[in-house]
């Protein structure tokens, strides 16, 4: 079994105090995620998701220390259909401002509060995150 490896960045802008919205991009294949992608060689999980955020935002953002989270999916390979295990780096960033301005991957993006966020997002495991990043937030 193949593995892969990549990182990303639940990104937020702070309203007010303890009001925030988050940042959701829309794939090109239909679904609603976080910025991430691939770790390149010699690079950290943190470069690369700090590096995947500008190329698929156009963003760039303050890490929030203290918040990793990781997990493991299963999928088939595009290209040869042997089936791989990808783990998924997550941190969170506080967005800087600037506009968004979307790579080839990307057809959409919203800026969601925490409610609507949590019901656009795609997948299981993205909701989990999101609910994991809202409650290390709401208790700094």
């Amino acid at each position: 079994m193949q593995e892969t490896f990549s990182a990303g960045l639940v990104i937020f802008k702070e309203l007010s105090p303890g009001q925030r919205t988050y940042l959701l991009l829309h794939y090109t294949s239909g679904h609603w995620d976080f910025p991430k992608g691939r770790i390149e060689k010699g690079e950290s999980k943190l470069e690369a998701a700090m590096r995947e955020l500008k190329e698929e935002s156009g963003l760039t953002a303050d890490l929030v220390p203290g918040f990793e989270q990781s997990f493991d999916y299963l999928f088939k390979a595009y290209d040869t259909g042997e089936l791989t295990r990808k783990t998924v780096y997550f941190f969170i960033g506080r967005a800087h401002e600037g506009e968004v301005v979307l790579s080839h991957e990307h057809i959409g993006y919203v800026w969601f509060e925490y409610r609507e966020a949590v019901k656009r997002v795609t997948y299981p495991n993205a909701k989990k995150l999101l609910k994991e990043v809202e409650e290390f937030l709401s208790q700094q």
